[in-house]
């Protein structure tokens, strides 16, 4: 072989060898494509305290507007009495009046509200008992604040109104388009201290311009200026809040 012929031979080798490697490289090439799609359950379960008002049996026609109440981390655990230091089932322990049924589930020690859970205990709760679901309310305060915020993004179209506390969130909830809709026409009223050292005021903030500019939908902050973390007191004290729920309905 001369060496003309062993050249064009040698080239060729080098060419087949990178084509080779080119090949290896390209993952495509040695993956297949697949899909899945399937349904993933979970057990939840939470304990709840449940308020009905002093006339709920006088009139078994009657239909009730109902208060979703989500209490914050330092009432999580397996004692439903810790869940009444704070908002609607501390007020209704001396309201037999309150003109709500009130459900307040406790969330287990070292977990945070998980929206799929509370949304099927509320399936449960409207179908056992005389609720008017077009008026369902929504209220937590700071790691129920945040649940509240995570509520209404996995199902604004389920309630009526809502109120978070001194919570936040993330703005990527919000963005399904399916929910657009229901977002923009959900009341919202958003409370927060101004010195709240615990869950910062810019949370609260963040959510509120997002909804007000990016959704263009009906929400309200109010700031109590120099109130710290707890701007819940004050907030479940006033009547106007309840005033506010009744005057929403879905």
């Amino acid at each position: 072989m001369n060496h003309y012929a062993k050249s064009i031979l040698l080239l060729c080798a080098i060419a087949l060898l990178n084509h080779n490697v080119l090949i290896c490289a390209d993952e495509s090439s040695v993956q297949s494509t697949h899909s899945f799609e399937g349904v993933v359950s979970k057990k939840v379960a939470y304990k709840y305290l449940q308020f009905l008002p002093a006339s709920y049996d006088h009139d078994s026609s009657k239909e009730w507007p109902l208060i979703l109440f989500l209490h914050g981390a330092g009432e999580r655990g397996d004692d439903l009495q810790k869940v009444k230091v704070h908002g609607p089932p501390k007020m209704v322990e001396s309201r037999p009046d309150f003109p709500f049924v009130v459900v307040s589930p406790q969330c287990p020690k070292d977990t945070v509200w998980d929206a799929e859970g509370l949304l099927a205990m509320l399936d449960e709760v409207t179908h056992r008992l005389r609720i008017d679901e077009k008026r369902v309310y929504l209220t937590g305060l700071s790691m129920g604040g945040f649940g509240t915020w995570n509520l209404v993004g996995k199902a604004p179209g389920r309630f009526a109104a809502a109120a978070p506390i001194c919570g936040g969130g993330n703005t990527r909830d919000f963005l399904l388009p399916k929910s657009r809709e229901a977002l923009q026409t959900l009341p919202i009223w958003v409370f927060h201290g101004g010195k709240d050292d615990v869950v910062e005021l810019e949370e609260s903030q963040r959510l509120v311009n997002f909804f007000q500019h990016r959704l263009k939908s009906d929400v309200q902050l109010t700031i109590y200026p120099e109130a710290g973390h707890d701007s819940w007191t004050e907030t479940y004290n006033n009547p106007k809040l309840y005033e506010w729920f009744l005057s929403h309905s879905r």
